[in-house]
């Protein structure tokens, strides 16, 4: 998708990196703000929608405890009832609101397995595992602002914060935000002012990519000890953001396509009954098998999707909007490949082009025998059906970008690019006359 600076009002300091490409750190210290209760205003819709997501990961741990899986958010996975509920799963649905209240969302529906709670938001998803919550908020969210709140819920259930990781892609439209989303320095400074935070983590933030293009913003506050002791130890989280979305797929995802009548009111049972046609319609639910699937339609326009299998999530959100349409797709599935997953979630949505990013401890990265991130350049390439023309169509790897912070904790990224089809039948001719490009 191409920027539209010129028709939204931008922010120059979100392109003013504060981190240094390729991983150097930067840090903040300022003082406390009194209060930010007025920070996170309403701005008015300006007939966009900024599609790719915030996502802050919090990892607690009792007081009393030395180790920490973060993986599943289970500290003695081996000791505990499968049904009992235990940390952070104990919290109330007006505790869950709260923290959604600053962060400007609210819960539309839930389900859960024996190790987690899955919530589908009005913008976005809250995971919730005993000692691990993730949350991804999509638009003019203020994603940040409920850190807070988690220290102090975290309290009353006699945790602590141990790992904080948060991230999102550079912003198409950072005029739009509200605090403290104006920048990426904007955020640092305000994860810093919180010194119950700071006093017990001391984190960074790094930026990898084309600073000139689609690039990632990540902080990590890491104090986790991992237990050598637990095979299952390891974390690993995979994020497709896919951009200009074939047209045809777009449509799928209209509320007024499945409305039986336009002239009857909405209920919940409609919402649910379009959700699955859309659902069925694109395929997604292939692309999650023996998964259950809660997923939420929205009026005009837009769909979410959360699936949980034993101990994984995976989580899909559509902004089909003409101009800035965009899908995206999250698992932390434990696999040795992604590489048909990638070319399963790719092929449903034909994007222009998509950002591929990878956060997992050294252990789980070593799991991970195909990696896209890592593979070499022609290993790299993602090759799918093309439906319309019967043929294939090539993604390129554009650029890649990695690095490891804290302890262990290893953050990559990838573009890749629809390649021409004249490029593509170039290549393909080529190679059938046994002529080597390079």
């Amino acid at each position: 998708m191409a920027f539209t600076e010129e028709t939204h009002s931008t922010s120059s300091s979100d392109n003013e990196v504060p981190a240094t490409v390729g991983g150097t750190a930067t840090h903040f210290h300022p003082a406390v703000p009194e209060d930010d209760n007025d920070s996170g205003q309403e701005r008015d819709y300006t007939g966009m929608f900024e599609g790719p997501e915030k996502t802050l990961e919090v990892v607690f741990r009792r007081v009393s405890d030395e180790y920490t899986d973060a993986s599943t958010g289970d500290l003695t996975p081996m000791q505990t009832p499968p049904n009992t509920k235990l940390g952070l799963r104990n919290l109330t649905r007006e505790q869950l609101d709260r923290i959604c209240a600053r962060a400007r969302c609210t819960i539309l529906s839930c389900i859960s397995n024996q190790y987690l709670d899955a919530y589908v938001l009005s913008e976005s998803s809250l995971f919730v595992y005993p000692y691990m919550l993730v949350l991804k908020t999509c638009g003019t969210t203020t994603l940040l602002r409920c850190i807070a709140t988690l220290i102090d819920l975290g309290r009353t259930l006699g945790l602590e914060i141990d790992w904080v990781g948060y991230s999102r892609k550079n912003f198409n439209f950072p005029g739009d935000q509200s605090f403290p989303h104006q920048s990426f320095h904007q955020e640092l400074d305000y994860l810093y002012s919180h010194r119950n935070l700071c006093e017990r983590l001391d984190g960074s933030g790094y930026t990898l990519g084309p600073v000139t293009g689609d690039h990632w913003f990540v902080f990590v506050a890491d104090q986790t000890l991992r237990s050598k002791a637990l095979d299952c130890d390891t974390d690993r989280v995979l994020n497709i953001m896919m951009f200009d979305i074939d047209e045809q797929v777009a449509e799928l995802f209209y509320y007024n396509r499945y409305q039986e009548s336009d002239d009857e009111p909405i209920a919940e049972n409609d919402m649910k009954r379009i959700a699955a046609a859309q659902t069925k319609a694109a395929g997604i639910d292939s692309l999650c098998p023996g998964a259950l699937i809660d997923s939420a339609a929205f009026e005009p326009c837009g769909y979410s999707m959360n699936a949980v299998l034993f101990r994984s999530y995976s989580t899909m959100h559509i902004t089909p909007e003409t101009g800035s349409s965009y899908a995206s797709f999250e698992t932390n599935q434990k696999v040795s490949s992604y590489k048909s997953l990638i070319s399963n979630v790719i092929r449903t949505f034909r994007p222009k082009r998509f950002v591929m990013t990878l956060m997992a401890d050294e252990g789980g990265l070593q799991q991970i025998t195909e990696n896209p991130l890592t593979d070499n350049a022609s290993a790299a390439k993602i090759v799918v059906p093309f439906e319309k023309s019967g043929m294939k169509c090539s993604y390129k790897r554009a650029s890649t970008a990695s690095i490891k912070v804290e302890e262990d904790c290893c953050c990559l990224m990838g573009n890749w690019v629809l390649e021409e089809p004249s490029k593509q039948s170039y290549s393909a001719t080529q190679r059938a006359r046994g002529i080597s490009i390079s």
